[in-house]
Parts: structure tokens; C-alpha cells; sequence
């Protein structure tokens, strides 16, 4: 089974998979353990920390208790979800699970440590599953006994509100395994985008320029971070800017995932992090969670209203062209994606739209945009700069001369 043959929607899915184990009771575990108590199944979060454990029922106490009060579920939902998840502190109590999703700090050693333990208690069949957002799923795998079991599930955070979750087979991963992962988050009513087990999966992968070439137009002396905010909203109708973004995600978690996809490219200079956002990491200029990064922030993590630059006087031509520069090196990352066999054309665009909230499928803005204006863009680029990064994806060559379409409208 190719991952083009996959679907990004499974119709009518049904899973045998009922008990869930989640590792890790952080934001995103505590996220997924609540996805999977909505859609019925029984699930125990594990940590080591008794306090962490009891911030994520706290927590899961003040959302559902919100979520009554907006009319979106019943008292009797609410008690339901709530009583669906038990918290524990001890391995073992994952030992009836089905299957098991880890969320824990993105180290390889740590992980594949956690799963040998894990893998004594849960029964044969039971999937193993790890969240990492960038790390080889292949390589967490071999921690097992049986590398059969493994796979990817990423969600996205946060993971109740999010849409997407990415599935990412290992080359060790069983056909089955393979199916029952899709058909159980397909049945939590997500929608499952297959990866290809390479660096950042899609999304991660995909959506680097958006930082990458924000940050070297900064650095280049063309404009400030809200003028390139500016442009990505007003033009490219994106909900926010990649410096508002990545103070929203923190500077410090950005420039790793920046820095792992770079390193396990081999440094192909497409992914090359930027010393920038490397100072801005150093000085503990986070964004949000610290206060401050490339905006200020209130204590309630509201933008204080600083910028530089009113959006009355910036320059209409200076943005349109960091628009364009920024989108196409987007849509050049998407069609090599493609091109590479990460993920089918209609998954590449799921995931964009449903994974990072982005305003259309970065293949179908190519077809908008014409495949000739993507390559004279990059072209254009590529002989200013003489540099690698500006490479044009053969995809889109080919598909120039072959006058096509990525979605045949």
C-alpha cells in the first residue's frame, strides 16, 4: 500500500479499540486524552508527576465546565468525559490498554526508554504510538521487541480543537496496525493526513518557509516583523503573521523543530535555522509564555500595540512582494513534498488547512497562481541569490511543461 492510495477521510470508521493509555500529562496529552474520552473510550493518563497530573484534571475540569456554560455539551456529557479518564502514576496501570499514545518531552533516548518499559506490560497486540512532531518514527521503533506495533499520531495543539492528525507509518509498521491507527482517530472524528516517516512528517516540514523566509527578508533589511506580518494577513489572508505565530508557539520550541528538521536534512540549506530567532531563543525573548519576543505581551498574553510601523504607511509594493516570496517558497516546499512521496497531493493540502489553519491547500494556491509564476518566482530568486535554498521543485518544472494542474480544474 503506497501513501497515495491513502485518504485524508476515512468514511464510516469503525475501531475495536476502546481502552487508551496516554504518556505524558502535559498540554498535549492531557489534549488527546480528552479527545479520545469524547468519542467514548475509556483512558488512563499516566505521569510520574503527581502535579501534573493534577493540573490536567484542574484543567479538563475548567474546560468542560466552560464548554456547559457555551451550550456545547450537556451536564451529563461533561460528567461522562470527566469519569472516562482515570489519572495515574504508575506505568503498569497502561497494561489493558489497546493502545498507547506517548506526548512526552521530544528526546529519542528518553522515548525509546519509556517504551521498552512500556512494551513488558501492554499485551501483544496492543499499538504503541508516539506524538513527535519531527522525530524518525523508524528509529523509536527499533526500541521494540516487536517494531511492528509502532507508529506515528500526531496531533496538533490544541489537539480537542485541531482537525488534523498526522499518521506516520514506520518502515517497520504492520499493514494492520497501519489501518486500526487511521480507523481509530478517523472514529474521534479527525481527519487523518498519512505521512511519509521522514524529517517533520508534512506539516512541520511544509510550513518552515513560513518562518525561515519571514526571518531572512527580516534579516535582510527589507522590513520589520509587522510589516511582514501585515503582508501574510492582508494579502495571503492568513489568521496571523509567522513572528505573531511563533511568539504564539515560543521562539525556543521553533527554532528546535527548525533546528532538528536542518540537522536531519543534512543540512540542506532549505531548513537552515536563523540567527535571529537563534539571539531571540538565547535571551529568553520566548513570546507570549515569556512576556516578550518579537511583540510584547500583557500578563494575560495579549499583543501590547507597539509596532514599529502603522499598516497605514507601509509600502503596498514592498508587500505584495513579501507576500509572494514567502507564499511561493511555501508552495516549492508543498510541491517537493509531493514530489517526494511525503503524502498524496489531497493530504499535503489537508494538513495545511486543518493542521496550521492556513487559508487554502499550498498545491491548490499553485494552481491558482499558475505553475509558469511559480517557477519564474523562484527562478527569479534563485538567480539573485545563487543559493540552494531557492532551488525550484522539479515538480513544478514538470508540471509547467506539461501546461497541469495538481488538482485537474
Amino acid at each position: 500500500m503506497t501513501l497515495s492510495n491513502q485518504k485524508s477521510t476515512i468514511v464510516n470508521p469503525q475501531s475495536t479499540i476502546s481502552k487508551i493509555g496516554i504518556i505524558g500529562a502535559g498540554t498535549m496529552g492531557s489534549g488527546i486524552a480528552q479527545v479520545a474520552s469524547t468519542a467514548g473510550c475509556v483512558v488512563k493518563l499516566f505521569d510520574l508527576n503527581q502535579a501534573a497530573l493534577d493540573k490536567a484534571e484542574a484543567s479538563l475540569e475548567k474546560i468542560m465546565t466552560r464548554l456547559v456554560e457555551k451550550g456545547r455539551v450537556t451536564s451529563e456529557e461533561k460528567k461522562r468525559i470527566q469519569d472516562n479518564i482515570s489519572y495515574v502514576n504508575s506505568l503498569k496501570e497502561l497494561a489493558d490498554s489497546h493502545m498507547t499514545i506517548e506526548a512526552i518531552v521530544e528526546n529519542l533516548d528518553i522515548k525509546k526508554k519509556v517504551f521498552q518499559e512500556l512494551e513488558s506490560y501492554v499485551s501483544d497486540d496492543c499499538i504503541i504510538a508516539s506524538n513527535t512532531s519531527s522525530l524518525s518514527i523508524a528509529s523509536i521503533a527499533s526500541s521494540l521487541e516487536n517494531p511492528n506495533r509502532c507508529v506515528g499520531i500526531h496531533f496538533f495543539n490544541p489537539a480537542p480543537l485541531m482537525k488534523l492528525v498526522e499518521v506516520i507509518p514506520a518502515i517497520q509498521t504492520s499493514y494492520e496496525v497501519l489501518e486500526e491507527s487511521i480507523d481509530t482517530i478517523s472514529s474521534w472524528k479527525k481527519v487523518v493526513a498519512v505521512a511519509k516517516d521522514t524529517p517533520g512528517f508534512i506539516v512541520n516540514r511544509v510550513a518552515r518557509p513560513f518562518y525561515g523566509e519571514a526571518l531572512r527578508i527580516y534579516e535582510e533589511g527589507i522590513a520589520n516583523f509587522s510589516t511582514i506580518d501585515h503582508a501574510m494577513k492582508s494579502l495571503g489572508g492568513f489568521r496571523m503573521g509567522p513572528f505573531e505565530l511563533m511568539d504564539f508557539i515560543g521562539n525556543d520550541v521553533n527554532y528546535t523543530v527548525t533546528e532538528t528538521v536542518f540537522t536531519a536534512f543534512y543540512f540542506d540549506p532549505r531548513y537552515k535555522p536563523s540567527f535571529t530567532q537563534k539571539r531571540f531563543s538565547e535571551a529568553g525573548y520566548l513570546g507570549r509564555k515569556s512576556g516578550v519576543g518579537y511583540y510584547e505581551y500583557d500578563h494575560n498574553g495579549k499583543k501590547v500595540e507597539n509596532s514599529d510601523v502603522a499598516t497605514s504607511t507601509i509600502d503596498a509594493t514592498v508587500t505584495e512582494q513579501i507576500f509572494n516570496r514567502v507564499l511561493v517558497m511555501l508552495i516549492n516546499e508543498a510541491a517537493d513534498a509531493l514530489f517526494l512521496n511525503i503524502a498524496s497531493a489531497e493530504d499535503i493540502d489537508s494538513a495545511m488547512t486543518k493542521g496550521v489553519n492556513y487559508p487554502k491547500g499550498l498545491l491548490a494556491w499553485a494552481d491558482e497562481k499558475g505553475m509558469d509564476w511559480c517557477v519564474e518566482k523562484l527562478d527569479t530568486l534563485y538567480d539573485e541569490y545563487r543559493e540552494d535554498r531557492y532551488r525550484c521543485s522539479p515538480m513544478l518544472r514538470r508540471m509547467n511543461r506539461a501546461n497541469k494542474t495538481f488538482f485537474n480544474k
